[in-house]
């Protein structure tokens, strides 16, 4: 999102840390109807996807795409590859929550325990999506968040963020930004072989070089040899 205050450049720089923060202090609610969500098989991806369906990828481009726009700074987020990499993620183990504790008991926990949800990341997402189109819906004369203006869908994501904005299902929508925003800059800065950061453009962003295997020669000469410390 556009912060006028703020350069770009300084806003994503701090944007990892900040996502972590969020994520931890997300309400820790557990709603009935997320208690009560389905582990049914998905719909068909959309072309060119593994997870996501027409909907969620038109949601998820719109998304990546408000928050990283094209600037002299770097390309538009889908350009970045950053819905591919959040497609990659919930098509992966960790979208199935497979280092989740999905046991329960379900409670209402505190902010310090972190995600209390009994839904795996890629649930959350599914039922995120259609709770936050079903609000713009609502709201905006029966458009999605894919065809709400720019205006529109900041408000949007400043309601997600702030946790203003309530879902009928119950599902907390500060939870659910949490896990976006997170995974938003993750796509920006992660190593591009996981689909995001597209010809190192998040590097090139905030000046880091990457980990160029540049010193492939000297193993030999170095092997077993003590590290100098001046």
């Amino acid at each position: 999102m556009k912060d006028q205050g703020v350069g770009r450049r300084e806003f994503l720089k701090g944007a990892a840390v900040a996502g972590a923060a969020s994520v931890a202090s997300a309400p820790a609610i557990l709603p009935e109807a997320a208690q009560a969500q389905p582990a049914a098989g998905a719909p068909p991806s959309a072309a060119g996807y593994s997870f996501l369906n027409l909907e969620e990828a038109a949601f998820v481009e719109t998304l990546v795409d408000h928050m990283v726009p094209a600037d002299e700074l770097s390309p538009k987020g889908t350009d970045i590859g950053i819905n591919t990499y959040i497609d990659r993620a919930l098509s992966s183990a960790w979208g199935k929550g497979d280092r989740c504790y999905m046991q329960g008991p379900w409670s209402v926990g505190v902010p310090s325990q972190g995600y209390q949800l009994p839904l795996t990341p890629a649930q959350l997402y599914r039922a995120g999506i259609e709770a936050t189109n079903a609000h713009c819906r609502k709201t905006y004369d029966n458009r999605t968040f894919d065809r709400l203006t720019e205006a529109q869908r900041e408000d949007v994501l400043q309601g997600l963020s702030r946790g203003t904005i309530e879902f009928a299902s119950g599902l907390p929508s500060r939870t659910f930004w949490g896990v976006v925003y997170q995974n938003v800059m993750e796509g920006m800065f992660s190593d591009p072989i996981y689909g995001g950061n597209r010809n190192k453009a998040g590097w090139k962003l905030i000046g880091f070089p990457g980990a160029i295997a540049v010193h492939r020669e000297n193993v030999e000469r170095y092997r077993d040899k003590e590290f100098p410390t001046n």
